[in-house]
């Protein structure tokens, strides 16, 4: 709704009264199914030992579209619905209508509230029984398959961290053990830059099987099961000063 939309209020000088029904569900759908200009059915009003009696009938080709449900053709949407009417009880109550160029009309207040209600019947029975029939009817259903799927269904999508890793593992190839010296060199100057590291860390430094790092450092290194640097590895006491080979021919040079 635009902020420019106009405000038709002809229906407040007019003086026109309105009423506000409400209709079954089953009433309303039937009424979609009418023609653009179709007549939905017909309402009547009169009087009974001094009380005003409403009622409506609902028009016999709309009743009749109700029996496609029914395999026997017998079965008919209710066509006659008394009102039950009452005042609005000191409310205040307007209708409204939005056309298609965003006008707001008002069409009148209401004067008077009803119910529209079937009338307890065979039809009306049947109805309910079909409505209970549909709404107890399970979302999924479980099918007996005559024979076993031997077809294989693979995932068209490939995520992106499965591409990354196989091109990472094409372009850095198999890890080959490298020499037990070569490989402590490694650990201990990277443990002299950090005290703690992970398994994952340890194995992009060394570029080593993991099996292979995890028993080195089983010797040469604690790991931490519980507290702040949990799941890490750290050097053994004995092995924190520990010189690598090329550290020591620099020193002695």
């Amino acid at each position: 709704m635009s902020q420019n939309t106009e405000l038709n209020l002809t229906g407040v000088k007019q003086s026109q009264g309105v009423w506000l029904v409400k209709v079954p569900k089953y009433l309303s759908q039937q009424w979609d199914n009418a023609a653009e200009k179709g007549e939905v059915g017909k309402i009547t009003i009169g009087k009974k030992q001094g009380k005003t009696e409403v009622h409506f009938s609902l028009d016999a080709e709309l009743s009749a579209l109700g029996a496609a449900e029914e395999k026997d053709g017998s079965f008919h949407v209710p066509r006659d619905h008394p009102f039950t009417v009452q005042t609005v009880g000191g409310q205040t109550l307007a209708v409204f209508s939005q056309s298609s160029t965003d006008e707001i009309r008002l069409e009148g207040m209401v004067v008077y509230r009803a119910e529209c209600r079937p009338v307890v019947n065979d039809n009306y029975m049947k109805l309910k029984k079909l409505q209970i029939k549909e709404s107890t009817k399970p979302q999924r259903i479980s099918q007996q398959l005559e024979r076993a799927v031997t077809s294989v269904f693979k995932p068209v999508a490939n995520h992106d961290f499965n591409m990354e890793y196989e091109k990472k593992k094409k372009t850095e190839g198999k890890m080959v053990r490298a020499e037990r010296q070569v490989v402590l060199d490694m650990l201990f100057s990277a443990f002299e830059k950090h005290q703690y590291y992970n398994i994952k860390d340890l194995v992009d430094i060394t570029r080593q099987p993991v099996t292979y790092l995890k028993e080195i450092m089983r010797e040469i290194g604690t790991y931490n099961s519980k507290g702040t640097h949990k799941s890490t590895w750290e050097l053994k006491p004995e092995y924190r000063h520990y010189h690598s080979a090329e550290e020591e021919e620099r020193e002695s040079a």
